[in-house]
């Protein structure tokens, strides 16, 4: 829609004024320049190599002129990557997703200016052109109101106080693991950390309350963006299966799964507009100065016998696997 009205408006003055405008001077709302080289091809090999991007996609992450893209990725010599099975002796393929391109096919007017550091990527193991985005969080709620919303829509505690969030990164650790810490204005600060395993991908979700006051009703967003999952972006939940705290999507070939759980869980739930999952964990209440917690899960089940998976999953007490700080 916004990039809809400074076309627009942009034609309007080349009409009205005779003005010509190169694309390094058109504003792009919403991207992520790199800070520097190191950064540049980092974020050009994530969107290129794994991602898959075009240019014009690229350039709306990055708000970069598109012949600047194009000379880096040539000097980088970046191009996409095989599509082949992913090896099962290594962690499943994580990455931050980079913004620029919408995850999700609908209700797009829900998620205006999607921020990319609650966002990651997780490549499906039998086809690693296909991934889903998880929005971990993509909201918060508290006894306060709307504490923190990962995109625009519904007023925040803070956007009706016209206070913006300042834009921040994944850290990406040696060891493969991501982490994001947040603190908001009134002290709460709230971390993300995702450890990717051969077999599922583990997070875990922190809370500190830094007010002079309880925190309650700590409902929690978690979310599982299907459109870029090929066999896996219905615009329904008649592919989907909830079973607190699990949530679980099956793809049209009916022999793959994904599952997300966050425990303790809230509730499971899909939208299928968009479509994506939830698993929607609610945070014990927090007194001042303590901290509190939830545990997250997310996997991939080749095979037709779904409440087995579930069963099995259950067995680990994933809930209880502890998580060293990255």
């Amino acid at each position: 829609m916004l990039r809809k009205f400074y076309s627009a408006l942009f034609s309007i003055l080349i009409i009205t004024f005779g003005l010509t405008v190169t694309q390094a001077e058109v504003a792009v709302p919403n991207a992520r320049k790199p800070a520097n080289e190191e950064e540049l091809k980092y974020w050009l090999e994530n969107m290129v190599v794994f991602h898959h991007f075009t240019v014009d996609e690229i350039q709306q992450a990055t708000g970069l002129d598109q012949s600047d893209i194009n000379a880096a990725i040539k000097r980088f010599d970046l191009k996409p990557h095989a599509n082949t099975e992913q090896n099962p002796k290594t962690p499943l393929l994580v990455k931050p997703y980079p913004g620029g391109r919408h995850p999700r096919i609908g209700f797009l007017e829900g998620a205006i200016d999607p921020q990319r550091e609650t966002k990651i990527s997780v490549f499906t193991p039998w086809d690693q052109h296909s991934y889903v985005v998880l929005d971990i969080p993509e909201a918060i709620w508290s006894n306060l109101g709307l504490t923190y919303l990962a995109h625009t829509h519904v007023p925040t505690i803070w956007s009706k106080q016209n206070i913006a969030m300042k834009p921040l990164e994944w850290k990406r650790h040696d060891s493969g693991t991501l982490s994001m810490t947040r603190k908001l204005p009134n002290g709460i600060e709230f971390t993300t950390v995702v450890v990717p395993r051969q077999d599922a991908v583990l997070m875990d979700m922190l809370l500190k309350n830094g007010t002079d006051q309880p925190l309650t009703k700590l409902r929690v967003q978690n979310c599982a963006m299907l459109k870029m999952a090929k066999g896996f972006a219905q615009q329904s939940n008649d592919n989907k299966l909830f079973r607190a705290p699990y949530a679980a999507c099956r793809s049209e070939t009916g022999n793959h799964w994904m599952i997300m759980a966050w425990s303790p869980c809230f509730k499971p739930w899909g939208n299928q507009k968009c479509p994506c999952l939830h698993s929607d964990p609610i945070f014990p209440d927090c007194a001042p100065g303590e901290t509190t917690r939830v545990k997250g899960w997310f996997s991939f089940y080749t095979g037709t016998d779904i409440e087995g998976e579930l069963k099995r999953i259950d067995e680990l007490g994933w809930q209880n696997i502890p998580m060293k700080s990255p």
